[in-house]
């Protein structure tokens, strides 16, 4: 019997560095946690930086046969389709114009590597990224024509600077037009205004009607510190990974152990635990 909407709790996920190692890895421990949980009526979103067609084997591995998929940060949602080519449907695809971000990200860091998601979640770069970086479809393009589409994500690698020489430069780029995010190292990810992992899950946790404390969120980078506050903010719980950044251990309300641990399936199989204890509140 399926559960009712005021029982059924949200489970959101990231990918890399939570559900995956470095090197694409899925712990089975992680997988058959995710499953289970899935099988006790409650409902499991990914939430990831990747585009949608890097993002989608992933929810095929981990039993996700049907539901939403937010990706690019939560400027694209799908819904999976394993039967679909693709094996998912867009749904929604936000874009933004990168011609104004773009010209003063190439005038403050010269010899960064510039990237842009088009709608169809397609890269196209100017100089080259780390293997796997970009996903299987990607186009090497002129650094001009990288501005001539809306785009709904702007990527840059300045693998010569330290992560927080890059924040600082980052931050006195007055970016006011957009949101980004800054990963381990010199990364930054730029979506449309106001978009996050959180703005996405939001719609789908009101299309479901799940209470906002009956939310749990699990990340392990910067990108992740919105769902993880957009949790908390409504009595639900956050849970960093113990590999990831403190910046990101103190957004979270727990640290659980790191993706080499199966982190996620620590949080997952004491999901009851969790059940129990709010029951007590």
């Amino acid at each position: 019997m399926p559960l009712l909407p005021e029982h059924r709790w949200l489970i959101c996920l990231d990918i890399d560095g939570t559900l995956v190692h470095d090197d694409g890895y899925l712990s089975p421990r992680v997988a058959a946690e995710v499953k289970r949980v899935q099988e006790l009526g409650h409902l499991v979103v990914v939430a990831t930086g990747r585009s949608a067609i890097n993002a989608i084997g992933v929810t095929k591995e981990i039993g996700l046969l049907d539901g939403k998929l937010i990706s690019s940060n939560g400027a694209v949602t799908v819904r999976i389709d394993h039967d679909h080519p693709r094996g998912y449907i867009q749904e929604e695809v936000i874009t933004f114009d990168p011609t104004e971000v773009l010209t003063k990200l190439i005038s403050s860091l010269p010899h960064a590597h510039f990237a842009v998601e088009d709608a169809e979640g397609v890269y196209h770069f100017h100089k080259e990224f780390p293997a796997d970086a970009l996903g299987d479809v990607n186009h090497e393009t002129p650094l001009e024509e990288l501005m001539h589409r809306p785009v709904s994500r702007i990527v840059v690698l300045s693998p010569e600077q330290e992560t927080e020489e890059f924040v600082d430069t980052v931050a006195t780029l007055g970016l006011s037009s957009v949101s980004y995010a800054i990963g381990y190292s010199a990364w930054l990810d730029i979506a449309p205004l106001g978009v996050t992992k959180a703005s996405a899950l939001e719609v789908v946790r009101a299309h479901n009607d799940i209470r906002p404390d009956q939310i749990i969120t699990v990340g392990d980078g910067r990108n992740d510190i919105s769902m993880f506050e957009w949790a908390k903010a409504g009595g639900g719980l956050a849970f960093a990974m113990g590999q990831g950044p403190e910046e990101v251990h103190a957004a979270a309300s727990f640290v659980t152990d790191a993706v080499e641990d199966d982190g996620v399936a620590s949080v997952l199989s004491g999901f009851e635990g969790i059940l129990f204890t709010r029951s007590l509140g």
